[in-house]
């Protein structure tokens, strides 16, 4: 809490100090999303938690900020880019929320950041934004990106003392979100690892699965990004090879949609759903952890009542939805340090770094910020913990801002192969909140288009985006 000798007393109201001195300003904000609805991350779904937001800073010392949102629909592509050089100089936004596709992202940040304008996205995960000391110098991540994501298996390999990992994705060359999940993974466990990595081409991704068995076979950790039905038939084939029963490890990332897996997700109504419901009693998922805040409960009830009254179908509250509301309330705390110090919302740099490095409330719990920007990832690994009824909980937990991995105490280790391969690991332990997944029947209507990319490299490619 911040403290003024002279007022004697501070009232906080939604997290945010009362003050005597309100802050007044004009904010222009360009928001550059997809107009497209099936994107997870569109107009249509961001805006809501955007406005949410508005409202709470329309109280106390905040109530003087006045945001003027204009919603352009980048896609993915180079209208990003378009929206805002097409602007007149005295045209330009205070503050750009977005794009989150990488590729639209990469040059927008560049060109803002040399007209010193603060952009905040809850995307441009991949590796490649790492670098903040130059072109990317005026980006905030307010989702955890891809690499706090790995730093996941990073914390588990540490642990159990992994030595050889296979990488399993499926690449489209568009909606290249699990090339640059994997990418994560691979720069953080590629000095100390025997490292392989196996690309299925998106169109026909089945065809492949016969022919991924054999690197299983050299590999003591199998960790896949890749459609529902993809992990489904890998792990059939794996079980029917006895390769589950070994001391190996499966692992599937799911980011985005967290509720395709967990009870029944291996359920297809065929003649092989008892087959899989035994292959997934080795699978194990890793997520974004949930809030249990009764705060984020009431964001996502008023979040479900905005989509219903748009016509838009939205299973779960994402990260996108939650990272953008919580970039403006990061937003308006740094323009008033950076007020109080004699800039103005033009002086973009100085807001820049007053938001990084920096701890605050958001609407899912605390929000930790690093030093260079990037928004500190909370991760469940959620494994079947009853074989009869097939049902899934959150069985560890990784915590980015301490680097903890934590294991649920009511969790037996003999059900699931996990924890065989290092009995004697010290395990730093809490009472963690039990987490049962709910199972989704219609799975296919959350998916969503991820993004939409043209390079094949984060890395090697953004130079020339």
């Amino acid at each position: 809490m911040l403290y003024f000798p002279y007022l004697c007393i501070s009232i906080w109201v939604l997290g945010f100090p009362v003050r005597t001195s309100a802050l007044n300003e004009n904010v222009d904000v360009l928001v550059l999303l997809p107009q497209n609805s099936s994107y997870i991350f569109s107009i249509s779904r961001v805006s809501p938690a955007i406005e949410y937001a508005r409202q709470q800073l329309a109280n106390g010392h905040f109530a003087g900020l006045n945001f003027n949102f204009q919603y352009v629909s980048s896609e993915c592509g180079v209208d990003a880019l378009f929206a805002l050089v097409d602007r007149a100089p005295d045209e330009r936004p205070d503050l750009i929320f977005g794009p989150v596709c990488e590729y639209a992202a990469a040059p927008v940040v560049r060109v803002a950041s040399h007209w010193n304008i603060p952009v905040m996205s809850a995307g441009a995960l991949a590796y490649g934004f790492i670098n903040k000391n130059s072109e990317f110098s005026l980006l905030t991540r307010t989702a955890p990106s891809y690499m706090k994501m790995a730093e996941t298996f990073a914390v588990m390999s540490q642990h159990f003392g992994w030595r050889s990992v296979l990488l399993i994705y499926h690449d489209d060359k568009e909606e290249r979100n699990c090339y640059f999940t994997v990418e994560g993974v691979h720069v953080l466990l590629e000095d100390d690892h025997d490292i392989s990595v196996f690309v299925m081409d998106s169109r026909e991704p089945l065809t492949y699965v016969d022919e991924l068995i054999k690197p299983m076979y050299e590999h003591e950790v199998v960790i896949m990004c890749t459609y529902a039905d993809v992990v489904r038939e890998i792990m059939l084939n794996a079980h029917r090879r006895r390769l589950t029963t070994s001391n190996r490890l499966f692992f599937n990332i799911e980011l985005f949609n967290s509720s395709s897996y967990g009870d029944g997700s291996w359920r297809r109504g065929d003649r092989y759903d008892n087959e899989a419901k035994a292959a997934y009693a080795f699978l194990n998922t890793v997520t974004l952890l949930r809030s249990t805040k009764p705060e984020f409960e009431n964001f996502s009830m008023e979040m479900r009542k905005s989509y219903q009254k748009m016509g838009v179908d939205v299973c779960e509250i994402n990260m996108f939805m939650e990272g953008f509301h919580d970039a403006l309330l990061l937003y308006a705390l740094a323009l008033d340090d950076a007020m109080k110090s004699g800039y103005t919302k033009k002086n973009g740099k100085e807001i820049t770094q007053r938001m990084w490095n920096r701890t605050f409330e958001g609407i899912a719990g605390q929000v930790s910020m690093d030093a260079n920007g990037d928004r500190n990832g909370d991760f469940s690994v959620i494994s079947m913990t009853n074989h009869e009824t097939g049902s899934h909980e959150t069985v560890m937990s990784y915590f980015g801002t301490n680097g903890s991995l934590q294991i649920n105490p009511d969790f037996d280790p003999k059900l699931n192969v996990l924890f065989f391969t290092k009995k004697n690991s010290a395990w730093f332990l809490r009472k963690n909140y039990r987490i049962t997944i709910e199972r989704r029947t219609q799975r296919e209507q959350c998916d969503g288009k991820h993004r939409q990319l043209r390079e094949d490299s984060i890395r090697s490619n953004f130079s020339a985006a």
